[in-house]
């Protein structure tokens, strides 16, 4: 475990009821900091923070809704004081091809995983702007330089966030506020275990997942160091960044990739539970 930091500071994290959100709160409290869990899932998000001692307290959020917004961000300042920094963590996905997908699910994927967190940041870019300080990091994706199989409107919300991102960040150059955009990979959450079970979604299992405490450790650190952007792990991520931005490539590259992860899924498929590797 790091050194406490001198300042405390208050942190929401939103999508925090389990998986990568709940990690985030929970090193983010063993560090010092105090935490507002928010989920859409009321009573998970209050039950995982009873967990977490007298610095976690928890809220419902519907991300889409901004009333709720505003609720979140007056619980905080009730609870800990002035909201110091927001991660934006809260996402879902649909599986499957594009085609077979109804225009709801594609809906919902874009009301949740863009139109939600532009809420969130406008929510948050007001507030902080008025007290005169905060710091704002959402957590995307590796999808949002890569097109993948199977998940074609996330990626297409992944894109989105990460171009919105930098433009509130440019357009607030001047202003108080710092902002930060993190990309896990593949993670070990309830999403990848949704992805299993469908075979459009093979690629996920194409290369080696992390646990939700590694994404974790990499949106704390970057509390504190305040990075532009992060790319997880380093070395893969720069690669998949730079590959992203040839079509061409991606097109030649992707179902070779697709190829290994229906293979790897079939071997995690036809393990039992107990036994499989603990890269899933």
């Amino acid at each position: 475990m790091r050194p406490i930091p001198e300042k405390s500071q208050v942190i929401v994290v939103t999508g925090a009821a389990n998986g990568i959100g709940a990690a985030i709160a929970r090193l983010a409290i063993d560090r010092g900091h105090r935490v507002m869990l928010t989920d859409v899932d009321e009573e998970a998000v209050l039950v995982c923070a009873g967990e977490l001692g007298p610095r976690a307290a928890a809220c419902r959020l519907d991300i889409r809704s901004a009333e709720g917004w505003s609720n979140a961000f007056e619980a905080t300042e009730a609870a800990f004081g002035t909201v110091d920094v927001l991660v934006n963590n809260a996402g879902i996905t649909h599986t499957g091809h594009a085609r077979d997908l109804g225009p709801r699910q594609h809906r919902d994927i874009v009301e949740v995983n863009l139109l939600g967190t532009i809420t969130g940041v406008c929510t948050a870019v007001e507030r902080m702007t008025a007290q005169g300080h905060g710091h704002i990091v959402n957590v995307c994706s590796m999808t949002s330089f890569l097109p993948l199989p199977g998940y074609a409107t996330y990626c297409g919300t992944k894109h989105g966030l990460r171009a919105f991102h930098h433009s509130v960040a440019i357009e607030e150059r001047d202003g108080p506020l710092d902002f930060t955009i993190v990309h896990p990979p593949s993670t070990r959450t309830g999403m990848l275990d949704q992805e299993m079970a469908d075979p459009a979604c093979a690629i996920s299992f194409a290369e080696k997942s992390y646990a939700p405490e590694q994404i974790a450790e990499a949106v704390v650190d970057a509390i504190t160091t305040k990075p532009v952007e992060v790319v997880f792990p380093p070395l893969a991520g720069r690669v998949q960044r730079i590959a992203g931005v040839f079509p061409r490539l991606m097109r030649r590259v992707i179902p070779l990739a697709e190829a290994r992860g229906r293979r790897q899924r079939a071997g995690l498929l036809s393990a039992p539970a107990a036994t499989r590797p603990e890269r899933f």
